[in-house]
């Protein structure tokens, strides 16, 4: 998420409430999750697990739970919990706000572009020429469909990611600031569930068709011309290269790439990043022809074992 002009690390310091390491007048210009981060960024890290990964980051400032060596050429903001105050600058920079009417006035609307009874089009919400949008489909703030978009039936653009912290006595949720955005000729089946990025966007790339009950998570980016079949669920964080086609009832862990022109055969679980130009079966996923030979061997050592 950027922020409407660049803030200075004294003024973000006081905005938390919270010391800061480096010149006071550091320029910043955003905040963004650690897999999406970039030069000018604040990211938060409160695990010495992750220590290393967010300091050697694009990221230019990072806040931290633990004074460290700064990094050459970055800042430091040191809290005694990065995440709730990472929160807290979500909530003053991108704050909910209320609806007011089944399709906000902020909406911008394309020529041509139907939109069925019963749609709710939430606030700063962009929709281009020549789409249909079904009845039930709920468009959260901010997102961005593209030209000769469809979405079916009961389809929920940019709900919250699923991102919790496990606190001792509840999990604490991550605030979710960023958006979707679907670009040109994408259909999207009934009763689909594309969860906006935490700070940054989640992706549906040109002429890609997803089908009915997929659930794509928040920040994952889906490349152009693919192919998803039903109760498909890919995680957050996914990085699904263009030509990829996935069969029904795939799962993909978090983090992972798939390969441009892969094939997911129907029910498998993509545990790892696999290459792209191959087939692939099973769980944990292999090449499909491995994985076919592997079975039936299993198959055919238990008939030996049974005579």
């Amino acid at each position: 998420m950027k922020f409407p002009r660049k803030y200075s690390l004294k003024e973000i310091s006081e905005l938390i409430n919270v010391k800061f390491i480096g010149p006071e007048n550091f320029p910043i210009s955003g905040i963004n999750e650690i897999h999406v981060v970039k030069e000018g960024d604040i990211v938060f890290v409160d695990h010495p697990k992750y220590y290393d990964k967010a300091l050697s980051s694009k990221a230019s400032v990072i806040l931290i739970n633990k004074k460290v060596k700064c990094p050459q050429g970055k800042a430091l903001l040191i809290s005694k919990d990065p995440f709730t105050d990472f929160n807290k600058l979500s909530q003053y920079f991108a704050p909910f706000q209320k609806a007011t009417q089944v399709i906000s006035e902020t909406a911008q609307i394309g020529e041509n572009t139907i939109i069925q009874p019963s749609v709710f089009i939430g606030n700063g919400v962009t929709i281009g020429a020549n789409c249909v949008i079904h009845p039930n489909v709920t468009i959260y703030d901010n997102c961005i469909i593209g030209n000769n978009v469809t979405i079916h039936a009961g389809t929920v653009i940019g709900a919250d990611a699923f991102y919790y912290k496990n606190r001792k006595k509840c999990f604490d949720k991550l605030l979710s600031s960023g958006n979707v955005v679907i670009e040109d000729h994408v259909d999207i089946g009934a009763m689909c569930t594309i969860d906006r990025g935490v700070t940054a966007s989640t992706t549906i790339k040109e002429g890609t068709k997803i089908d009915n009950q997929v659930q794509i998570g928040h920040d994952s980016i889906i490349g152009e011309r693919c192919l998803i079949a039903s109760q498909a669920g890919i995680a957050g964080c996914v990085i699904i290269e263009d030509e990829v086609t996935i069969w029904g009832q795939v799962g993909t862990n978090s983090g992972i790439i798939i390969g441009k022109g892969a094939v997911i055969l129907g029910q498998t679980g993509v545990t790892k990043s696999v290459k792209g130009g191959k087939t692939y079966f099973g769980t944990p996923i292999e090449e499909s022809r491995k994985k076919l030979k592997e079975i039936v061997e299993i198959k055919q050592l238990l008939k030996s074992k049974k005579k």
